[in-house]
This record gives C-alpha cells, structure tokens and sequence, in this order.
C-alpha cells in the first residue's frame, strides 16, 4: 500500500509515522508512506500556497493551483484508489470507513488548511472528504495522521496478533470489553473470576456481554437494541 499525504506543514507529520505500528508496518514494506510539502508546487518566490477568498470575508483559501499541480504530478505517476480532504464538513470517519480503506493499493490524502481549499479541487479531484470529528482543528495533518494509523494498523502484518486488530473497539459497532492483567488482587481491587475460570466459551461470552453493556452505556448511538 501507499499513501501520499499533501501538506502545508510536513514537519508536523514527521512523528507520528516514524513510531510503534506504523514504523514497524513501514520497515517492513507493507506501506510506503510519502509527506509532501505542497509548498513544492508554486512558482512563487515566497511559497505561497493560499490566498484572499473571492467575495470577501475572514481567512484565507489554500490555492488551486498548487494543490492541482501536487495531485496532477501524483497521478501521472500511479493510479489512486481514493484521493482524500480533511475536512471538518466530511464524512465522519469509522472504523468501517478504515476497515475498507486498508484494502485499497494508493491513496492521497490532502491535508486541509486555513479556511480550505478551493471547491473546484473538491469538485473536479477528491473522491472522498472525511472529518475525524465534529470539531475544527487548526490543519488536516492531525486528522490525516489519525487515518493513516487506523488504516495501516489493518494491512495483514503490521501487528504480530492480527486477532488483536479484529477484537479492536468499534469492529462490530461495539466498544471493546474490560482488559485485566496481573496481579489478578491488588490491593483488594481484583479481576473478575471468571477471566480466571479457563474456561474459553464462558470468557468469551462474557467479554461479548461486556462489550453490549459498556456500548449501551457509553456509547448509546453504536447500540442497535
């Protein structure tokens, strides 16, 4: 797999994908994670990649040119299964959306900035816009290193126990049960006898009426009953 993400500030993503899953997903060849600085694609002296919104009003626009030349570049190169924005506006992400998303072979990922960008990138060239939350950040690059994380940690291999991956909160619309380690009684606190028992069928049942009374409760809106 590989993913491009488009920026205006690629320092900010340089972090979160040299560390744990990602980096490991990386050394190991199964995706190839690319930070281009969209800065690259202006002729301006200054770099200058956004200017005043026609109309008027606050904030400035992340230009169209740039942004077409990137994506251009990108695509003479490679076909792309899905190109992305961030955006506040977009569709919410998922585990589902991720799920789905690691099975796709190139994606871009156009980090959005100041106010956005202009709507004819987002008419002519996204495929997809998603949000990470109902909640405006200062830059896509947080958002993007989020979806980049949840869909790698998916590619076959990334993680040694890829059961761990498919028990994950959110997989079946359900929040994950209650994980105990050892000591099995600290300080009189301790851990809930049947996770002691052995016995697999009973444990399991157990976790899967957790995981519907701890959705139930926290998250009513994931509930179908």
């Amino acid at each position: 797999m590989r993913i491009d993400i488009i920026t205006v500030l690629p320092e900010l993503l340089e972090s979160p994908f040299n560390f744990s899953i990602v980096k490991r997903a990386r050394d190991k060849g199964l995706v190839e994670i690319n930070v281009i600085n969209l800065r690259d694609f202006t002729t301006d002296k200054y770099k200058t990649v956004d200017d005043y919104a026609f109309g008027g009003g606050a904030g400035m626009v992340m230009m169209i040119e740039p942004v077409f030349k990137a994506i251009e570049k990108l695509k003479s190169e490679r076909e792309y299964d899905e190109i992305i924005y961030t955006s506040p506006d977009g569709e919410k992400f998922t585990q589902k959306m991720a799920n789905m998303l690691s099975l796709k072979h190139n994606i871009i990922i156009l980090a959005g900035h100041y106010k956005g960008v202009d709507q004819r990138i987002r008419e002519h060239l996204i495929t997809r816009e998603i949000s990470v939350g109902d909640y405006v950040l200062s830059g896509g690059e947080i958002p993007a290193a989020a979806i980049t994380d949840a869909i790698v940690r998916l590619i076959p291999g990334a993680i040694s126990d890829e059961q761990s991956a498919l028990s994950d909160s959110f997989q079946d619309d359900l929040l994950a049960p209650p994980v105990y380690t050892r000591p099995a009684d600290f300080r009189g606190w301790k851990v809930p006898e049947i996770l002691l028992s052995g016995h697999a069928a009973e444990i399991d049942k157990w976790r899967h009426e957790q995981s519907l009374e701890r959705t139930r409760k926290l998250r009513p809106d994931l509930s179908n009953e």
